[in-house]
């Protein structure tokens, strides 16, 4: 028996909690999103996360404990091979990877460009490692003069193609991933083609929201596949879309920020349609902890903690909304890229118990688990039930 109409699961794209188990092992001993976030600006100010029980998950200066929290909380393992977006929520839908993808820290083989540079018909500039932010200041101006497109990737699986919009138009841009999307299969099959266009001028390039990523498809049908199998709604929030591959969605708003995913959101609450709602709020990841930016990170966890209240008003009786992350991406470190993290869960609806503590999970894919049972759907067959520890009169 279908024991919600709408699960809603905010994905607030790298805001870790620490203390992964293997952190070590991927060079991220001590990362900390929010704790070291809240140190580096003197304390953060979350009143609305805190009542959900952020506060519970860790010391986190300026976020207070609350003696019962207006929901369940916990925490999440992830128990993948890496710490990229995809693979996370990959985890969070039911889909575990036993094998990471693979990483090119020297940049993409020769003959692979080779090969690339013959099928779009251009010559490339860049191929290494790279901050997307950087890259496009030492190289903009050499693209601008030649045209050629700038490749580049970072300590995660990604291929990544900038492009001046004003010289190479979006769909060819986006035309030119899709090739390197077919391109980069079987050994060199990197979790994400991303097209990262940018305007401006010499030293003063800005990267623009036309971002668009082009990821694999998932290995075996996730919760988004299972909740659309049953005929209801299954609505992407964001780069949700993208992460899935259009994969097991029936409705989606690409939104480019975190405003307006939060917008999308509610206006897929006030449809009432039975289902899914799966959103990803791209801000503290992309704009802030890959450029090393705690002020800018604090700002962003200010801004949606105000806009939290807007959403649970939208809820019905009969929603659930699961607030939790995909990694971490510690903005104080001297990396600028993921950080393997733990991360925080929180649920809250009038069907949810408050004051319970679901304590550390072992996978992400608990999320996924615990969905199915609230929708009463086929499950992906990973992760543990927590339904049952959090909903009322069981």
């Amino acid at each position: 028996m279908r024991l919600v109409n709408q699960v809603i699961l905010l994905v607030l794209d790298s805001v870790g909690i620490g203390d992964a188990p293997d952190a070590e092992k991927y060079g991220d001993l001590g990362s900390n999103t929010l704790r070291n976030t809240a140190i580096a600006v003197g304390g953060l100010h979350l009143p609305n996360l805190s009542k959900l029980g952020l506060g519970n998950l860790g010391d986190f200066p300026g976020i207070s404990e609350v003696t019962k929290p207006a929901g369940a909380y916990g925490r999440l393992t992830e128990i993948s091979a890496g710490k990229d977006t995809t693979t996370g929520h990959w985890e969070l839908a039911g889909v575990s990877l036993k094998q990471p993808f693979p990483t090119f820290p020297n940049g993409f083989p020769k003959a692979f460009i080779k090969e690339f540079q013959e099928r779009i018909d251009v010559e490339v500039i860049g191929n290494y490692p790279a901050s997307g932010t950087e890259i496009i200041q030492e190289l903009g101006e050499e693209h601008i003069d030649t045209g050629k497109p700038i490749v580049y990737t970072s300590a995660d699986s990604v291929f990544q193609i900038a492009v001046h919009e004003e010289i190479i138009p979006l769909q060819q841009l986006y035309h030119i991933c899709e090739i390197a999307r077919v391109m980069l299969a079987g050994e060199l099959s990197v979790s994400r083609v991303i097209a990262r266009p940018f305007l401006g001028r010499p030293g003063k390039f800005v990267r623009t929201e036309n971002r668009k990523d082009f990821s694999l498809y998932p290995p075996r049908e996730t919760i988004l596949d299972k909740v659309k199998a049953a005929g209801f709604m299954v609505a992407g929030v964001g780069k949700i879309e993208d992460i899935f591959a259009f994969q097991g969605l029936t409705e989606s708003n690409h939104t480019g920020n975190n405003n307006d995913t939060v917008d999308g959101t509610i206006n897929f609450i006030k449809m009432r349609k039975p289902g899914l709602i799966f959103a990803n709020l791209i801000d503290f990841d992309q704009l802030y902890g890959h450029r090393n930016n705690p002020e800018g990170y604090a700002g962003a966890l200010h801004g949606f903690d105000k806009r939290l209240p807007e959403i649970i008003e939208t809820l019905s009786d009969c929603d659930v909304l699961m607030i939790t992350a995909d990694h971490g991406n510690d903005p104080t470190t001297k990396s600028t890229d993921h950080s393997r993290e733990r991360v925080p869960l929180l649920v809250y609806g009038s069907l949810i118990r408050s004051g319970v503590n679901v304590e550390t999970r072992e996978s992400f894919c608990d999320v996924a688990e615990s969905i199915s049972v609230l929708l009463d759907v086929e499950s992906t067959g990973e992760g543990k039930d927590f339904s049952h520890q959090i909903l009322l009169n069981q």
